[in-house]
């Protein structure tokens, strides 16, 4: 695809911008490998050897829970974090926003057996974002673990975590987030998504991190806070798609640090069909374009102030735009596709799809290098196995989050305006998918 307008300049730089769209998953490949190189050599927070908390100084932990209409899975949660955290000085809080199944039911009678167990009833759904905030008054610890119903983290969590709080260079920072996996893998998409997890999380934060020092969004699953470093931004915004995100933002903006811990693991349970996977990217995909839209002038207009966030702000900005040249090309594609055809221009139809063919073997090359390298180095290599499904993640998923980006840009522009709202709707559970740790991290403990 070349632009001749006969304007040489005009005509190189429109040129050059289309050469970085058509390559920007090529490239963003291999500047994530290389992050990784970043983070495994110089990063500063990077800790791989923890020392475990005697119970006499273990900080106070709270276990948050916001929950809404969670009744398949919040006593099995409940359960876990009660009875197999290797840590003592804790309580659970679940905030119940506005539940309407027998989730009330359930937390009374767990409230009868666990004295470190506390419910506040929100009568009327608001979404995860309040349900957290009005739980942060209620809130005992000096932290905060944010922990969604669904997912659990590993025995060890509480005192790892506190390793990084309680270094000396651990002053500042406001939270640490762990290293998700995949509980119910039962399904295709669900093993794609262990895939997709590593690619995300084993490259992508680590590279941000180890690059830049911060990271573009938490895990909103199971992320360590603290309590101070909340109430400073103001805590969560309401009014977002994504809370884990906003806040991220909001926190670096302000100064703190941030942290990703790649050897501190917990497991969430995933989409297992097309519709429920599209409808979780949708969500995440309209978070990070409220945070692109809250905070692009204010460091584009102050780059030397805001020098770390620039770089995410470019790359989100790429991917915004690459997301709609993508489905434009596609459309694009089409139309010359059916064109050729009905006037018999074979050579032409075989044309489109030898250089297609082309730009599909370097995307599943840069995406081997990203997932296999992310592989390698996430949790000791032991989901390696997986990388067999890295072409459904490259031909699926990606497709997916950029359609998620393109559907979604319009009611991210209304929420920034002022009409957006928080309210939730909890995913289908699958009753089987009960919260366990994976067999092979079982067998690590």
């Amino acid at each position: 695809m070349n632009v001749h307008t006969g304007i040489t300049t005009f005509d190189a730089v429109v040129n050059f911008l289309l050469l970085i769209l058509v390559s920007y998953p090529i490239l963003g490949a291999f500047c994530w490998f290389i992050g990784v190189i970043c983070y495994q050599l110089i990063y500063r927070h990077r800790i791989t050897e923890y020392e475990e908390i005697d119970k006499s100084i273990q900080p106070f932990v709270t276990i948050m829970i916001p929950a809404h209409n969670e009744e398949v899975m919040i006593e099995t949660t409940i359960t876990y974090l009660m009875d197999d955290l290797n840590y003592t000085n804790y309580e659970i809080l679940v905030t119940d926003d506005g539940s309407t199944d027998t989730t009330p039911e359930i937390l009374a009678r767990l409230m009868k057996k666990y004295d470190n167990l506390k419910v506040v009833r929100i009568e009327k759904n608001q979404g995860k974002a309040h349900a957290f905030n009005v739980g942060v008054a209620f809130a005992k610890g000096e932290f905060i673990l944010s922990n969604d119903a669904d997912s659990i983290p590993e025995p060890d969590a509480l005192w790892k975590y506190m390793n990084y709080f309680y270094k000396e260079d651990g002053k500042n920072i406001a939270a640490v987030t762990a290293n998700m996996d995949v509980q119910n893998r039962d399904t295709m998409i669900a093993k794609s998504q262990t895939v997709e997890f590593s690619s995300i999380v084993g490259v992508i934060k680590r590279s941000q991190i180890g690059v830049f020092g911060n990271m573009y969004a938490y895990s909103g699953a199971n992320t360590m806070y603290r309590r101070d470093a909340l109430i400073d931004v103001g805590l969560f915004r309401q009014d977002r798609a994504t809370e884990d995100i906003s806040i991220a933002w909001d926190h670096q903006i302000s100064g703190w640090a941030t942290v990703f811990a790649p050897n501190i693991m917990f497991y969430m349970n995933v989409p297992e069909t097309l519709k429920s996977l599209y409808h979780q990217r949708k969500r995440w995909a309209k978070g990070g374009t409220e945070v692109w839209l809250t905070n692009f002038w204010k460091i584009v207009l102050h780059p030397f102030k805001y020098t770390k966030q620039l770089a995410f702000i470019v790359d989100q900005t790429l991917s915004i735009i690459w997301s709609h040249f993508y489905f434009l090309t596609v459309i694009l594609f089409l139309i010359s596709l059916v064109q050729f055809l009905f006037v018999g221009n074979f050579e032409r139809v075989f044309h489109m799809f030898a250089m297609s063919f082309i730009f599909v073997t370097f995307e599943m090359f840069a995406g081997l290098l990203q997932l296999g390298s992310a592989l390698i180095v996430d949790d000791r290599g032991r989901k390696f196995k997986y990388l067999m499904f890295m072409p459904l993640y490259t031909l699926v998923y990606w497709q997916v989050n950029a359609l998620s980006v393109v559907t979604t840009f319009i009611p991210a522009i209304k929420t920034i305006m002022g009409y957006g709202q928080g309210t939730w709707v909890s995913p289908t559970r699958n009753v089987k998918n009960q919260n366990e740790v994976p067999t092979e991290h079982q067998q690590q403990q």
